[in-house]
């Protein structure tokens, strides 16, 4: 006995004890209740209580039968035993006048003898048989008058509305639609009715005695046959001729009830449980039935006999099925109760919402236990498939007491098996319950059940048949990756249908080679499986045949599945597929009408997959727009989600907002999809096309078209796609290229110095953080210059980078007015870069005497080209000027007057030109009166367009990448990167 069972037997009696009786009499009862269960526990057992108004005899521990002979009543154990009832004979408790045990034929039987004023009802509870005693009822008092004979007298109920409308018929309205006649019937109120099967014959019966009016009844129309009605002294009736396999529906709305022939979308009834009824007395039959309003005898004129009909109110409730009795049996319903008397004395009696069939001597019925347990024996435990991945068409039979209680019952048998953690437990119930779950596609719960096994039976691991099973579990829970694992056993290498399991997995993860060859191998057990699987492992073959171009070979294996007899779900999958196949024979119109068809499935599984392939033939075929078929594609990826349709719905709307240049739109769709389904090759196809997408964008210049601010929002909003190695550092420099372009130059810095401080590591550090700084320095920005080049110092450099970083550095310290440091940083410098620069040192520290000589050194012998000069050249010899003049040196400004006098006319600023190299009549100039034409922020500007030159052709860094640090902004790539090529060598 359970727990469950202890607390509402026993215990309970014992509690009602102590509540409902005196202290007197319930602590001595339960008392006694509590000693008995204990001292009976692991044999039979007989509990006590007592109550003020009633006292109970439980007796559990066997399979008992109980019956009443006068003031005794006697309950038969169905074998032998000595329960403890010491007190129940000592002390019999009120309304019990002795108590006594008999042996006999090796049973027990124990003899209650009530008291004279007592009376006794027996039943049954959560497997134990009680008995209540109690007073017996007063006689009622003969009523005045004659006497009349006596009648059951049930509680008054109160009145319901008349449906009889006026005049007392009712017509019947006819509609037909898409092969479904639907037959109305409009009441004044709600009438209560009954729909039930007879053979070939629909019933329909109504609780009033209208005459219903039949003459708008349609001729020649499929499924109905013919139809007659009824009319009784307190029902109409109405029976239908009708195809035997057309389904029947029906439906009430307010006063109107409609009945369905035909196929269509329509609600299932509720279904009516028709149980014994455990109360005591004759056996008898109970059902609940919602709403009933009346018992009719109903004359069928054709098999000549009376069914005895209960109609109710709707909505639909019924019998899903025949039930056969010995005395009577429940004919299927759809609406109400229709009982076939077998024996003469069948009577069917309501009480309210409760049905009772019985008889004055009892229903001929098996007691529930003797029921149960023949139901349980002929079905077994299910047991080992002829191969190990074979899943039997008997494994999810559940028997007549259905799902719930065959589950109950394999379950209760695992947890009793698997309470014994030892390895040398048995593991018989668990493999059973395993092989249930799976048969029943409750791939979950079997593989809870087997892994729980593995972890105490370490051994099961080598078993063929376990492997195969948790492989099952797990291509049906769309673990593929795991399945492949169990399956990939060695202990299953040579069974064949594995083999057919493993080309169903090789098909889900696009291993389509290796699928073809599994299905191949697994032909002989093909024919072995129930025809759902077979439907199944033929659609896989057939995908896998189209993803190899193999389309003759594809039409075969889905000419196979439709040969199969399949549920419409199967049926309709199979068609999808066949679609394909028949598009890719290249009959698109065809293929789109199939796609059509399936898209108004009411299963979102398979309508989305047709959806998406016809809206995308469509799209091809011209007939809906782009902006059409991205509105559908949108609808249809939050419509249906969790399989690959939901990816390939992503990537057809991504790539269509990428063909229409809606690249924001099309990044986030695709990047929608997250990691999802990371099993499943639709997945590594989406984000390759995400990849693609970004590296189109700022690789091969499809975002060049966006203004720079739109191109650099859109990469910081999409930065973690980022490719590893030179293409992502190639990317960043491309952008920054736009950036500075259009003076963004902040913007620029972000971008190079994450790339700098989180992507690289040295020469291609070294390089990027000179750029850096170039940028800094182009921003007004020295000392974050000076930050970027020191921090990127390492001992191998190359001898060019290297000289530029020393530029860079000096320009810098000259920036910040360290004019003596940044001279010596390029002392040893003799290229033509360092002299510019040297001369721009020493004009910003007015060391006159040698900037003039420098400048001029620029030039070189430039006054022997009569071309007109640059505007560099031509600042350049103007500092040379003004250096002589406040230097003092006439000599040398008057060489460069006789040199350089014959470009005044052709020159930017001749005007400028003429004064410097003249100076004033005193022959000296001040720093005023050249400060108009030779100011710093003309030089600054020069350098700063030969920077913005050099950007454009410099090339990406290659080097060695670094693991990435967290970035502080979020304003670059993430992530660590791979190694890149070696550099050169020097310091820097």
């Amino acid at each position: 006995m359970t727990l469950k069972q202890a607390l509402r037997s026993g215990v309970a009696a014992a509690c009602i004890a102590s509540v409902a009786a005196p202290a007197s009499i319930a602590a001595p009862a339960a008392e006694a209740a509590a000693r008995a269960s204990a001292k009976a526990r692991g044999g039979l057992d007989v509990r006590v209580a007592s109550a003020e108004t009633f006292t109970r005899i439980e007796a559990s521990g066997a399979r008992i039968t109980a019956k009443r002979d006068g003031q005794t009543v006697v309950l038969s154990y169905d074998r032998d035993g000595d329960p403890d009832i010491a007190h129940l004979r000592a002390q019999p408790p009120k309304w019990i006048k002795a108590a006594e045990k008999r042996h006999a034929g090796g049973h027990l039987q124990l003899v209650v003898t009530l008291a004279d004023d007592a009376d006794a009802k027996i039943g049954q509870a959560d497997g134990a048989t009680y008995v209540n005693f109690f007073a017996k009822a007063e006689p009622a008092p003969a009523a005045a008058g004659p006497e009349t004979p006596a009648v059951e007298v049930a509680e008054a109920e109160p009145p319901r509305p008349d449906p009889l409308p006026k005049g007392g018929v009712v017509k019947m309205e006819t509609k037909v639609a898409n092969g479904q006649v639907q037959l109305s019937f409009a009441w004044a109120n709600p009438a209560g009715a009954a729909v039930f099967h007879r053979g070939d014959a629909v019933w329909v019966v109504f609780d009033a005695p209208a005459t219903l009016d039949v003459s708008s009844a349609p001729k020649g129309v499929k499924p109905l046959k013919g139809l007659q009605a009824f009319k009784g002294a307190d029902h109409a009736a109405l029976r239908i001729d009708a195809d035997p396999d057309a389904p029947v529906f029906v439906s009430s709305i307010g006063n109107v009830w409609t009945v369905s022939l035909g196929p269509g979308p329509q609600a299932q009834p509720s279904i009516i449980r028709v149980t014994r009824d455990a109360a005591g007395g004759p056996a008898t039959l109970k059902a609940p039935v919602a709403g009933a309003t009346r018992v009719v005898e109903l004359p069928d004129p054709v098999v000549g006999d009376t069914l005895t009909v209960v109609t109710a109110l709707g909505p639909a409730k019924g019998v899903p099925s025949r039930r056969d009795y010995v005395d009577a049996a429940l004919l299927p319903s759809i609406q109400g109760l229709a009982v076939e008397p077998l024996a003469d004395d069948v009577a069917v009696k309501r009480d309210g919402e409760i049905v009772r069939i019985t008889k004055s001597s009892g229903l001929s019925l098996s007691p529930a236990w003797a029921t149960r347990d023949r139901e349980e024996a002929a079905l077994g435990a299910p047991q080992p498939a002829p191969m190990p991945a074979m899943i039997p068409a008997d494994w999810s039979k559940t028997g007549p007491a259905g799902f719930l209680r065959r589950y109950e019952v394999l379950l209760s048998a695992a947890s009793a098996e698997g309470g014994n953690r030892d390895r040398q437990s048995p593991i018989a119930a668990r493999m059973a319950l395993a092989r249930f779950l799976i048969g029943s596609e409750l791939s979950f719960e079997a593989i809870g059940v087997l892994n729980d096994l593995a972890r105490t039976h370490p051994e099961m691991l080598d078993d063929p048949e376990f492997r195969g099973l948790r492989g099952v579990a797990r291509t049906l829970a769309r673990r593929y990756a795991e399945a492949d694992a169990d399956f990939s056993s060695p202990v299953l290498a040579d069974d064949p249908s594995t083999a057919l399991w493993r080309g169903y997995v090789d098909s889900q993860l696009a291993h389509y080679a290796d699928a073809r060859s599994q299905f191949i191998k697994g032909a002989q057990a093909y024919g072995l499986f129930a025809p759902i699987w077979k439907a199944r492992f033929a659609r896989a073959d057939a995908q896998a045949a189209l993803a190899q171009g193999d389309i003759v070979g594809a039409d075969n294996r889905i000419q196979m599945a439709l040969q199969e007899d399949l549920p419409p779900e199967e049926q309709l999958l199979a068609r999808l597929v066949q679609a394909k196949v028949i598009e890719l024979q290249g009959h698109k119109d065809r293929a789109l009408r199939v796609y059509a068809a399936i898209a108004r499935a009411p299963i979102d599984s398979i309508s989305a997959p047709a959806t998406l392939r016809a809206t995308q033939i469509k799209l091809e075929l011209g007939q809906v727009s782009p902006a059409q078929a991205a509105g559908v594609f949108d609808g249809l990826r939050y419509r249906w989600r969790g399989d690959a349709t939901e990816l390939e719905t992503i990537r057809a709307l991504g790539n269509l907002y990428l063909s229409q240049g809606r690249y924001r739109e099309a990044l986030e769709a695709l990047r929608s999809a997250g990691g999802r389904l990371p099993d499943l090759p639709q997945a590594q196809q989406l984000q390759s096309d995400l990849a693609a997408a970004f590296r189109g964008l700022f690789l091969d210049g499809g975002a060049d078209g966006l203004e720079p601010v739109q191109a650099l929002a859109l990469f910081y909003d999409f930065k973690e796609l980022t490719p590893i190695g030179a293409d992502g550092d190639l990317m960043v420099r491309k952008l920054v290229k736009r950036l500075v372009d259009v003076d963004l130059l902040p913007q620029a810095a972000e971008l190079l110095k994450y790339q700098a401080e989180n992507r690289l590591d040295g020469v291609p550090r070294a390089q990027v953080s000179t750029d850096l700084a170039v940028i800094y320095l182009m921003d007004r920005k020295p000392e974050m210059a000076l930050e970027a080049i020191n921090a990127s110092r390492t001992t191998v450099l190359p001898t060019a980078l290297n000289v530029e970083r020393r530029l860079i550095e000096a320009r810098a310290w000259m920036t910040v007015g360290k004019f003596d440091s940044a001279l010596e940083i390029i002392e040893k410098d003799t290229s033509k870069e360092a002299g510019d620069l040297r001369a721009e040192i020493v004009w910003k520290k007015r060391d006159w005497a040698a900037a003039g000589p420098l400048f001029e050194k620029g030039l070189g012998e430039r006054y022997k080209t009569a071309t007109p000069l640059t505007a560099d050249e031509e600042g350049r010899l103007i500092r040379a000027g003004v250096a002589y003049s406040l230097a003092g040196d006439d000599a040398s400004l008057a060489r460069l007057q006789a040199r350089y006098q014959g470009f005044y006319e052709k020159a930017n600023n001749p005007e400028a030109l003429r004064i410097a190299l003249s100076g004033v009549p005193t022959g000296r100039l001040s720093v005023a009166d050249f400060s108009r034409v030779s100011a710093d922020n003309e030089t600054f500007a020069g350098w700063v367009d030969k920077m913005k030159g050099r950007f454009k052709t410099r090339p990406a860094p290659v080097g060695t990448a670094k693991a990435a640090a967290a970035p502080t902004k979020p304003v670059a790539p993430a992530a660590a990167k791979q190694a890149q090529a070696k550099a050169g060598t020097a310091k820097g």
